[in-house]
Formats: structure tokens, C-alpha cells, sequence
């Protein structure tokens, strides 16, 4: 891997190969790259699954695009669920890019996890690993990717294991997450009802028939216009505190 002449060797040189919006293969310096629109790039690697793996690889349909996100095991599946719950994410990749890089003896490469660009413009790139399954090489390959991340003016974030009961609620509510779940008269009805807190199923019964208020009623949790008290340390249920968010969203 050549470094142009110039280049601070103090941080690693690092280059990124992507696939671009023709499907062409690409490979170019990080700083030629900073401006790209990531988070609409398809994977540079596929998703396989074979027996007896460890890990289990699929496809998730994120509500933030509208489109498939990939993941390559049931963590990855989880961290993906909560970008898609957050409603400052406006669009996520999977397998965005490549980073290529020296250190010192070989030539080294990594493709984070995730590319996320948020509603304010910026950009996060994330890598999934539970604390205990980092070895030495993950925690280069992370260090690099947060330098790199640096340089190109990008946040980074090594997420783990997530709150397992904010997970287990958002993954109930993710289940109502189509937009064939919003009916418009139902849902003027229930944030008319939820303006003061209520419990969530007697909100859902003063709307009408709680089998059609139901689907709406998570629906508008999920897109976090309605709000359920203590989503991260409580299971919710028949009886959880629900209220209008302020300004209609979270």
C-alpha cells in the first residue's frame, strides 16, 4: 500500500474501497471521501450463513429508509433495531466501506459495521462487539477506525450488548413499525386521549375496539409521538403510563 508523499504518518494512512452507486468498485484516499453519501451504499460483502457458524446473517427491514438493512449476527440484528427505533437516524448502511491501512508489517483492512447520518447532517460509523469478544486485532482494527473516523470529521462508537429490557420493548413495538399501521382517524383520536397520561390499554379502549386501536396505538410509540414511561426499565404492559411527546415527537 503506497503513501503519498506528504501524508503525516503519525496517524495511519488509511484508504477506503466502497461500492458506488453503478456498482462499480472504488477505491480512493479517506479525505476524497468524507462528503460521500454512505448510508446509500450496498454492502461491500455479502451476507452468508452456513451450518454450524456462530453467527446468523439476514436481511432487517429498517422503517428509516423504507429499505433492507443487513446484518451478519443476532447483535448486530438488535443495535440495528435501536438505530432504526432512534428518530435522529435518517438513513443507515451495513457494510458501508472498507478501510484499508498499513501497520507496519502488512497491509490491514476492516469494514465497520454500520454508516449512520443523522438529521442534523452528521455522521456516525458504528462496529458491533460485545465487550468480551474483543481480541487484540478488533481492538486495532477499532483504534484505526476511530482515527480514521477523526480525520474525516465522522463520529465512531463501539456498541455492545444493548439494555435488554429497552430491547425487549422496542423489539414489540418494532412489530407495528409499517406504515400500514397508521390509521389517521384512530391516530387523531389517540393522541387526542394520550394529551394527559393515561394507562396504555385504558387509552386503547376509550379510542374504540382495542383491536384496531392497538396496531395504531404501538405504532405511534414506535414513532415515539407517543411516549411509554419507563421504556428502559420496565417491561411495558396493560397498565404502562403512556403520554403525547412533547411536540408530538421524542
Amino acid at each position: 500500500m503506497a503513501v503519498p508523499a506528504g501524508v503525516d504518518l503519525a496517524e495511519p494512512y488509511v484508504e477506503l474501497s466502497y461500492v458506488d452507486a453503478v456498482r462499480e468498485r472504488r477505491r480512493r484516499p479517506l479525505l476524497d471521501c468524507v462528503t460521500a453519501q454512505f448510508e446509500d451504499v450496498a454492502p461491500v460483502r455479502p451476507f452468508r450463513w452456513s451450518r454450524g457458524e456462530r453467527h446468523f446473517a439476514g436481511w432487517y427491514w429498517a422503517a428509516t429508509t423504507g429499505q433492507h438493512v443487513g446484518f451478519e449476527s443476532w447483535l448486530e440484528r438488535d443495535r440495528l433495531l435501536l438505530m432504526d427505533f432512534d428518530p435522529e437516524v435518517m438513513g443507515i448502511a451495513s457494510q458501508p466501506f472498507w478501510l484499508h491501512w498499513h501497520d507496519g508489517e502488512r497491509e490491514r483492512r476492516h469494514a465497520p459495521d454500520y454508516f449512520v447520518r443523522r438529521a442534523d447532517g452528521s455522521a456516525v460509523v458504528v462496529d458491533v462487539r460485545a465487550d468480551e469478544r474483543i481480541e487484540p486485532k478488533d481492538a486495532e482494527a477499532f483504534e484505526v477506525t476511530s482515527l480514521a473516523c477523526s480525520q474525516a470529521g465522522w463520529r465512531f462508537e463501539r456498541v455492545g450488548v444493548p439494555d435488554a429490557v429497552l430491547l425487549a420493548n422496542v423489539r414489540w413495538l418494532s412489530r407495528y413499525r409499517h406504515p400500514r399501521c397508521l390509521n389517521g382517524p384512530v391516530a387523531d383520536r389517540l393522541r387526542e386521549l394520550f394529551a394527559a397520561p393515561r394507562p396504555l390499554m385504558a387509552g386503547a379502549d376509550a379510542a374504540g375496539d382495542r383491536l384496531a386501536t392497538l396496531a395504531v396505538l404501538f405504532h405511534l410509540l414506535w414513532l415515539q409521538e407517543l411516549t411509554a414511561e419507563a421504556m428502559s426499565t420496565e417491561l411495558m404492559g396493560p397498565r404502562t403510563v403512556v403520554s403525547l411527546a412533547d411536540g408530538g415527537a421524542q
